[in-house]
């Protein structure tokens, strides 16, 4: 399931890293690699997805429940979404 998760996360954010699906999606990863502080997210922005962006929020927090937020894949999709956001595309 991460991989399959990830692989769809990474194309969506890469394919357009400015728009407003791809940059709520990118804010949720981001809270899931802060454990310590709660994984802060404000659901609210849920409503602002689309229903397939959404159903993929919700497969993220599952793949956070199972511990899936850590590990050489999730760190590999950090890192291209990270390059994506800052470059504007990769």
């Amino acid at each position: 399931m991460s991989d399959d998760v990830l692989n769809r996360l990474v194309a969506i954010i890469t394919a357009n890293p400015h728009s407003a699906d791809s940059l709520s999606l990118y804010a949720l990863v981001s809270t899931l690699r802060m454990e310590k502080t709660g994984y802060l997210y404000t659901l609210r922005k849920l409503r602002d997805l689309d229903n397939e962006h959404r159903q993929l929020a919700y497969e993220l927090m599952e793949l956070m429940a199972q511990n899936g937020n850590e590990g050489d894949a999730w760190e590999a999709a950090l890192e291209a979404m990270d390059a994506a956001v800052r470059q504007g595309s990769l």
